[in-house]
């Protein structure tokens, strides 16, 4: 049970054992969501999942589902995810043709709404739209595969925007996904993040449960530091 407040971990399940996906959708029961990475070898070059596969991993999964879309033309694709009841469908800014339309689409249906950047995308064209959006993704690696290095360079941009939301009292979810492991979790926490997705940190780790609780305190500890 996610605690108010509390950092959220979303394993992502690109990392888990495709032939054994209904156990190690088991092990992250302690976990605040699944990440579920959906890519069609247009937008990323790398094919993942697709509505079908997504439709059995909703069905199968302890905790909500996080999808996030890495493909060309969102603006139709997108609602069918939130349609077969993923929690969140977050989409990235630069494929999508009208941004706010679709996220008020996926709010419509009754999911929340996310938007991607992908490290080289300025975040100021959010700024003014931000209660638009229920979360925005702040990539810390190049979207496409896992198993990435952080890329630390994308820091200041998770803070601008940390800032700005909390200028104007937006309750936006700040996310990062790519490369997160129990030593940069505490940077990206310190810049302003409050969502983690974590693949080979929490399916590579002995202990799974263990690996979703010590990113979760590692994220609180770095947060609250001065």
């Amino acid at each position: 049970m996610h605690l108010p407040g509390a950092p959220r971990i979303n394993p992502s399940i690109l990392a888990a054992d495709f032939v054994n996906m209904q156990r190690d959708l088991a092990k992250i029961a302690t976990a605040d969501f699944a990440h579920v990475d959906v890519m069609d070898n247009h937008f990323v070059p790398n094919l993942t999942f697709g509505l079908q596969m997504v439709e059995r991993v909703q069905a199968t999964s302890p905790v909500p589902l996080d999808v996030h879309l890495m493909i060309t033309d969102p603006d139709r694709w997108a609602p069918g995810y939130a349609e077969l009841g993923a929690a969140s469908v977050t989409f990235h800014l630069e494929a999508a043709s009208d941004p706010i339309a679709l996220a008020r689409r996926l709010r419509d249906i009754g999911a929340r709404a996310g938007v991607a950047l992908k490290p080289g995308t300025p975040a100021e064209s959010l700024y003014d739209v931000l209660d638009e959006f229920d979360q925005i993704l702040v990539m810390t690696v190049e979207p496409g595969f896992g198993g990435q290095g952080f890329m630390p360079e994308t820091m200041p941009k998770l803070r601008s925007l940390a800032d700005e939301a909390r200028r104007r009292g937006s309750q936006v979810w700040l996310q990062v996904d790519g490369g997160i492991s129990d030593s940069t979790i505490e940077f990206a926490a310190a810049a302003g993040a409050d969502t983690f997705v974590a693949g080979s940190a929490v399916y590579g780790a002995d202990d799974v449960e263990a690996a979703v609780m010590r990113l979760r305190d590692r994220a609180r500890a770095a947060s609250l530091e001065p």
